[in-house]
């Protein structure tokens, strides 16, 4: 099965499911799903970055400082944190990813609930070939060095992320 007939559950503005399609129907007619952004950190507090494959329906051969994904028709956004975090990074036994925060993503690609988790990932990667062109963990000050400087051309979705984790992490006054 190609990726374009997975299953996804379509949702609304509230994020409540009213029904299903095929990721490929989904991403063509606009239709609001749920996606998962895990911020992956090794041992030092480096962030994992990577470059998306060329072959990725969305946003191909773009960086970013998140592994995650779709939801799967059915699927928690637990599930799937721990899911796609596995499969992007390559690992298994990584523990469960912390939820942090969620909403509701409207730019580039189209409109989706996507959920802000954050692991600590100790073990070697060996990200999936299919998912990860490059990688590499970067301290948190080059990263913002490349989202700052323009360099890089990132995933809209997950630069979006990135900014509204800053905000929340950021000592409320």
């Amino acid at each position: 099965m190609s990726a374009a007939d997975e299953v996804l559950d379509v949702v609304d503005r509230d994020d409540r499911v009213t029904g299903q399609a095929r990721r490929g129907e989904v991403y063509a007619r606009g239709l609001l799903h749920r996606c998962v952004f895990v911020q992956a950190r090794d041992a030092e507090g480096r962030i994992f970055v990577h470059r998306r494959t060329a072959s990725k329906l969305v946003f191909p051969a773009h960086f970013d400082m998140f592994v995650g994904g779709v939801l799967g028709a059915g699927e928690s956004y637990a599930s799937a944190a721990l899911r796609e975090a596995g499969e992007e990074l390559g690992v298994s036994g990584l523990p469960q990813p912390v939820p942090l925060f969620k909403f509701l993503y409207e730019g580039p690609g189209g409109a989706w609930w996507s959920y802000v988790h954050e692991v600590r990932c100790e073990l070697p990667v060996d990200p999936q070939a299919s998912e990860v062109d490059w990688h590499a963990w970067l301290p948190e000050a080059e990263l913002e060095r490349r989202v700052a400087d323009g360099s890089w051309a990132w995933v809209p979705d997950g630069l979006e992320a990135y900014r509204r984790l800053r905000a929340y992490r950021e000592p409320r006054q």
